[in-house]
């Protein structure tokens, strides 16, 4: 009797874990503001935002996270940051995608994004800009997050395994974390 109760507590263990999928919304790293004459999609890191990309692309790697699918906004700036922390993570560059809809996406552009995803990719990273980006976190976690600083990351778990069923599901905020946590005498 012992053996099967602690086989079917395995076997429903290892259920559970493969029906959940994550989500990773991930705010640009800092830009800068210098140049006046770029358009607001063509503004790169600034210094600070190149320091703290590979900080927490490195706090990613030590918690042994990782993606199936990096899908980040077409601003340079977005993407920039989508690099370096892939990088960190051990994610192939080359299979980056550029989304259109996360550059200054609303909530629903996020859900419509997220409903058109393959099941199989059950770890995926957006990289997008506020103020979207933390109404949507609130909104599919029941959060109450004031803001995702730059470079600010949130993790979310569903108890589904379909990206279909997004939209009419909730998740569970697994953690949220930002550059400034680890940084000494901040």
């Amino acid at each position: 009797m012992s053996f099967q109760i602690q086989y079917y507590y395995k076997f429903y263990l290892v259920n559970f874990v493969i029906l959940m999928i994550n989500l990773f919304l991930c705010r640009h790293a800092k830009s800068s503001w210098a140049d006046t004459g770029l358009r607001d999609i063509e503004r790169p890191l600034n210094e600070r935002g190149k320091f703290d990309a590979p900080l927490m692309g490195e706090i990613l790697k030590n918690k042994q996270e990782s993606a199936d699918l990096i899908l980040s906004s077409p601003a340079k700036r977005a993407f920039k940051t989508a690099k370096i922390i892939a990088e960190k993570i051990g994610y192939d560059l080359k299979d980056i995608e550029i989304e259109d809809d996360l550059y200054m996406a609303g909530t629903n552009d996020f859900l419509n994004v997220l409903e058109k995803m393959n099941s199989k990719n059950k770890n995926i990273m957006l990289f997008s800009h506020n103020f979207g980006i933390t109404d949507f976190a609130n909104y599919i976690s029941n959060s109450k997050i004031a803001n995702i600083p730059t470079c600010g990351i949130v993790k979310i778990n569903f108890s589904f395994s379909d990206w279909k069923k997004i939209k009419n599901n909730k998740g569970t905020l697994q953690y949220f974390i930002y550059p400034k946590m680890f940084k000494h005498g901040s």
